[in-house]
């Protein structure tokens, strides 16, 4: 009964929230010209198009991990590593390593970190390996996952769908396959937040009718 109770006040103030504010599509939000299939089954998918050297997406990051932590049970946040060019390539293959070697809720915001605050040139897998080193991990590990068939497929999958989302640069959110919006279109971080909202519920409303 707590859990309903705080599921149904968290579901209130969303409402609340998004319904003070006004949305116009086209302007602040855009329809993909071809709507996209989702991942997360039963719930409403947002899904963050980022590089990992991208610094607009290390700015945006600690909102959406606040907003991960208060989110409605009803949407999923789903990260995918945009390969828009060929140089982006190495990033994701990064990213599908960690995933595939269950590490990635452990390296993602450090490696994130690294990059961007530390200023560490991670560009190669023999830098990758020395860098995961000083995590306190083995880095065998991901050398052997670097260039798996497992990783090669997740790397190709994410090149050919980059192109689907319509996104002219990152961080880009999607919202339940069909909604397009970034920070510039949104007016602020903490407006991205309010819209993901806003389009998520109406999303589910969508759904339901």
């Amino acid at each position: 009964m707590k859990k309903i109770i705080a599921t149904l006040s968290i579901l209130f103030m969303f409402t609340t929230t998004c319904l003070a504010q006004e949305y116009e599509e086209g302007v602040n939000y855009f329809p993909l010209k071809t709507p996209q299939p989702t991942q997360t089954e039963g719930k409403i998918e947002v899904l963050e198009l980022f590089w990992y050297r991208c610094p607009h997406c290390f700015e945006l990051e600690p909102y959406l991990q606040k907003w991960k932590k208060n989110k409605p049970d009803f949407v999923e946040l789903v990260r995918f590593p945009a390969v828009l060019n060929k140089s982006w390539e190495f990033d994701a293959r990064v990213f599908y390593t960690f995933t595939v070697l269950g590490l990635l809720d452990k390296l993602h915001d450090t490696y994130f970190t690294a990059i961007h605050s530390e200023r560490k040139r991670i560009n190669s897998l023999e830098k990758l390996m020395d860098w995961v080193e000083t995590q306190g991990l083995n880095p065998k590990p991901i050398g052997d996952a670097f260039n798996s068939f497992g990783v090669n497929s997740m790397v190709s999958r994410a090149i050919d769908l980059s192109s689907q989302y319509d996104a002219d640069g990152v961080p880009t959110i999607v919202v339940d396959g069909k909604y397009r919006t970034k920070v510039s279109l949104a007016g602020g971080h903490n407006e991205l937040i309010d819209l993901i909202n806003y389009l998520a519920l109406r999303a589910q409303s969508e759904r339901q009718n």
